[in-house]
């Protein structure tokens, strides 16, 4: 289902005499309540490695249970592990300062 733009809900009740302005807040959630939001949106990041189709066609056979062209048994099981490389530790971007003795500290 396409809803109107809130800019149309607006000619409407205008139209039928229910409301001479709606607020901006009002507006706002309507626009928040709406499924489509065409201004969030996601992009799709291609992959570089030349291996990639092999490779997702493997982990795409294990989802669908099969190894090899041959299903698994019931006594086959998948595990999956995944590394998280967005969560690796990152380098410094400032040098780190030196410990000096107690009595240099800021209280």
């Amino acid at each position: 289902m396409i809803l109107p733009r809130p800019c149309s809900r607006v000619a409407e009740a205008a139209n039928r005499g229910i409301v001479v302005s709606v607020s901006a807040s009002t507006v706002r959630r309507w626009l928040a309540n709406d499924a489509l939001k065409p201004w969030q949106h996601r992009s799709w990041i291609f992959p570089r490695d030349p291996d990639f189709a092999w490779k997702a066609a493997r982990v795409l056979d294990l989802y669908a249970r099969m190894f090899d062209g041959q299903p698994l048994s019931d006594h086959d099981y998948v595990i999956s592990a995944d590394e998280k490389p967005g969560v690796q530790a990152r380098s410094r971007i400032h040098p780190a300062l030196r410990h000096g003795p107690a009595g240099d500290r800021c209280a």
